[in-house]
């Protein structure tokens, strides 16, 4: 298989005398963007192993780590494929431990998410009981079954550096593949975080991928798929096997694994692994048997099948117990004894609410289709095993694991008996009395803002009178805009009139086709505010269509307004909805809507309709970080220009500790006493007058636009990705990507220089001229995605108990 696709591993160092090949194979991923699939023989999870070489590994990696460890450590694993393995480290460490985790939990808040870098929803969050639980150690080891690039660890890094920082990292990993390049890249970075970074692995070595893998592996799922096709399909229903069940004597107190944090392994969870396998062991024939785990729940069947092995070879039999656990990518089955996935089950999810569908970290399951809602178990072949015991927790034992054609029935069809185990899923207790929510009502205009009552209903917490001696921080305070902001602005209105019209009306067409007549704008106050009103204003114009618009907030870190949505919820179908904001920067704001919102579906999932999509529609997508938007072109939107007098006289939204309680909306301040200053109606008033010159356009381009190639490549985030690397940037928050942003820089921050791209100069000669009054210097580089970006001179922390929105 490697020789058909090209991939060649090569081992540069193998300290246990196991080379990169003994401990991997080669499978082709059903993903088109990532073909090579490196299958672990020591892990547990896509292959059946003695649990005995499972551990042995884990605990192997675990003396390295612990060799690597200054001063006290704590272990976090990645979920799905790491959680055992993070186990196991941190059990040789003697650690406590944390693993990443998908399913959403009420009532325990995430201290952390990080997601895949090309993907928009999250593929992990950590839900330690304790918020405390990653920073009071001096080391944190980081857990992956493969370390490919490093970039998700560096993500990962970056993240909790600025949470819990510290002077030490180590990563544990079972095969470390990096480039010398991807090596020198996470040392510097790692350096400029101030910190220092030990890697440890078991076999080291290189990959060779091809240009063209992925085509490769297309071809060869198309050939495999044809040849079956023309062989013919068996559709002969094989006869049922026994099924019992199991309700393990598992203590509820006992955390099954390290969802929320666990503990050095003790006394009482080697009672609860004991107990539970006697109780399996008597409904289990000779013969070999194999133990199944499921997802994220690795560790506890690991410890179960290592106990029947141990009670089995104590009485002096053959143990014949192997180990793996179902998983979330579809991966190409080849039954050839070169191939590392022989056979295949494919079944329905039977799991809780999960926060996003994405796999992995650095180098393990990426997919991110997940075939609506399909898991797999791998390389179980029928007749070989004369039971295969399940090991489930309570959420994940619902009615589609046991209906026809899920799980247990696929497993009683190769297998003469299933034993299916459930275990309690351990939940702590919630960290604040949630009392039932009473919903506040939106805030409308003039009462609040300069906007007619009917062009948005904001919903915020008005803080215009809040006594700034009782808010836990600084309130947001805006002043009159100079001259020099207010001739910007009107120079880019005049200037650029009738290109924002024609973006309105394309994206207002999108989310029509996509949402229907009943679709409801919800903007992201207060960037998001002002084209909202104008896609509204389209919808009436060229349709006669009333939308309902909302505008909500979403604050970096905290996530969006959880009550806001609870309101629409309660007023609208959450599927008619579409969030509306301005623009796209490297897409920050995309990404972390898409991870609240998921969380806020699995929060509220009992009092919804429908889920909410995260989708976002943007007027301009310079970065590449959405697929519904006007343009992607990178211009001067003339709202960039001015804060509050162009967005109705509203502030940035906060979240004040003090002033916002768990029923309200977040909140923000009206300023009246700018009203001379307020351009707000001037804008919408400017931009809609030309709806009637960009409509015929419009409408003859929009069936062409909609059958386009929309996918949002993340090319913006790649690019300061590279930018951060080149110019030393630790945060990326320090890089301001696109004309808006760094106009807004260039006008209210302090940036030490602006990158220009020669081809985009006549989107930027505003930009050149106030960096020439500013004594900002400009670099001209090529290949930006972007007409410019702006680099932060310098950036405090933020602390307290206040978090603000980002933007305009």
């Amino acid at each position: 298989m490697a020789e058909r696709l090209g991939v060649r591993l090569r081992t540069t160092e193998a300290p246990n005398g196991m080379m990169l090949t003994d401990m991997v194979g080669l499978a082709v991923r059903r993903n088109p963007r990532r073909a090579q699939l490196l299958v672990s023989s020591v892990l547990g999870k896509h292959v059946p192993t003695d649990p005995r070489l499972v551990t042995e590994a884990g605990h192997r990696l675990g003396a390295k780590a612990r060799a690597a460890v200054t001063g006290n450590a704590v272990v976090l694993g990645y979920a799905e494929t790491a959680t055992a393995l993070g186990h196991l480290v941190a059990d040789a460490v003697g650690a406590p431990y944390l693993h990443s985790t998908r399913r959403v939990v009420d009532g325990i808040e995430s201290v952390g998410d990080f997601e895949e870098t090309h993907s928009v929803a999250s593929s992990h969050q950590l839900l330690p009981s304790d918020p405390g639980f990653l920073g009071r150690a001096e080391t944190l080891v980081l857990v992956d079954d493969e370390l490919t690039t490093g970039k998700t660890v560096l993500t990962t890094l970056r993240t909790l550096h600025r949470k819990f920082p510290r002077k030490h990292y180590v990563v544990a990993t079972l095969i470390d593949l990096r480039s010398a390049d991807h090596r020198a890249k996470m040392e510097r970075s790692v350096k400029r975080l101030g910190a220092s970074l030990s890697v440890v692995s078991l076999a080291t070595g290189e990959i060779d991928l091809p240009d063209n893998l992925a085509d490769h592996g297309n071809r060869l799922i198309d050939t495999v798929e044809n040849l079956r096709q023309l062989a013919g399909v068996d559709h002969a229903e094989r006869p049922r096997g026994d099924v019992v069940q199991v309700v393990a004597t598992w203590p509820r107190a006992v955390p099954e694994g390290g969802r929320h944090g666990f503990s050095v392994s003790g006394s009482i969870y080697e009672s609860a692994v004991t107990v539970t396998a006697a109780a399996v062991a008597g409904r289990i024939p000779d013969g070999p048997v194999h133990v199944l785990g499921t997802e994220e729940l690795m560790y506890a069947p690991l410890r179960i099948a290592s106990a029947l092995a141990d009670r089995r070879a104590a009485e002096g039999r053959r143990h014949e117990i192997t180990f793996s656990t179902t998983t979330r990518s579809p991966v190409l089955e080849v039954d050839d004894p070169g191939y590392a996935i022989r056979t295949a089950l494919s079944f329905p999810a039977h799991d809780a609410p999960a926060a996003g569908d994405v796999d992995g970290a650095d180098g393990a399951d990426d997919d991110t289709a997940d075939e609506g809602g399909r898991r797999y178990a791998y390389n179980l072949r029928e007749g070989a095993y004369a039971a295969i015991v399940l090991v489930v927790d309570e959420p994940a034992d619902t009615p589609a694991l046991h209906e026809k054609g899920g799980l247990v029935d696929q497993l009683a069809r190769i297998s003469p008996r299933v034993v299916v185990v459930t275990i309690p899923a351990h939940k702590p207790e919630p960290r604040h009395d949630q009392p039932a929510r009473q919903l506040p009502a939106p805030l409308r205009g003039p009462a609040f803002s300069s906007y007619e009552r009917d062009d948005v209903a904001w919903l915020l917490k008005d803080l215009s009178g809040a006594d700034p001696e009782t808010a836990a921080g600084p309130l947001p305070v805006e002043g009159q805009p100079d001259e020099a902001h207010q001739e910007l602005f009107a120079t880019a209105l005049s200037g650029s009139a009738e290109r924002v019209a024609y973006a309105v009306g394309l994206v207002t067409e999108q989310v029509l086709a996509r949402r229907g007549p009943d679709a409801v704008l919800v903007s992201l106050a207060r960037t998001g505010t002002p084209i909202g009103v104008l896609m509204r204003r389209w919808a009436q114009r060229v349709h006669g269509l009333d939308l309902p618009h909302y505008a909500l907030s979403i604050v970096p870190g905290r996530g969006v307004d959880e009550t806001a949505l609870a309101y629409l919820a309660a007023h609208h179908d959450p599927a008619h909805v579409m969030f509306v904001d301005g623009w796209t920067g490297k897409g920050a704001i995309a990404r972390e809507l898409a991870s609240s919102v998921e969380k806020a579906n699995a929060t509220l999932h009992a009092h919804l309709s429908s889920p909410f999509s995260p989708e976002l529609a943007v007027l301009a997508d310079p970065g590449r970080a959405v697929s519904t938007y006007g343009t992607r072109d990178d211009f001067l939107i003339p709202a960039a220009c001015l804060n509050a007098t162009v967005a109705g006289l509203v502030s940035q939204t906060i979240i004040d500790d003090d002033l916002t309680g768990p029923n309200d909306f977040h909140g923000a301040m009206f300023y009246p006493d700018l009203a001379s200053a307020d351009v707000s109606k001037k804008f919408i008033d400017m931009i809609a007058a030309r709806f009637p010159i960009v409509r015929t356009r419009i409408m003859r381009d929009i069936d062409a636009h909609l059958g386009g190639d929309h996918t949002a490549t993340w090319a913006g985030w790649d690019a300061v990705e590279t930018l951060a690397e080149k110019f030393g940037v630790g945060d990326l928050d320090h890089l301001k990507p696109g004309v808006g942003a760094t106009t807004w820089m260039l006008l209210h921050g302090e940036l030490s220089k602006i990158l220009v791209n020669p081809a985009r100069d006549a989107d930027v000669a505003h930009v050149k001229r106030l960096a020439q009054e500013r004594g900002v210097p400009v670099e001209r580089v090529t290949d930006l995605p972007y007409a410019c970006v702006g680099l932060v001179r310098s950036a405090g922390v933020q602390g307290g108990a206040v978090a603000v929105s980002k933007g305009a």
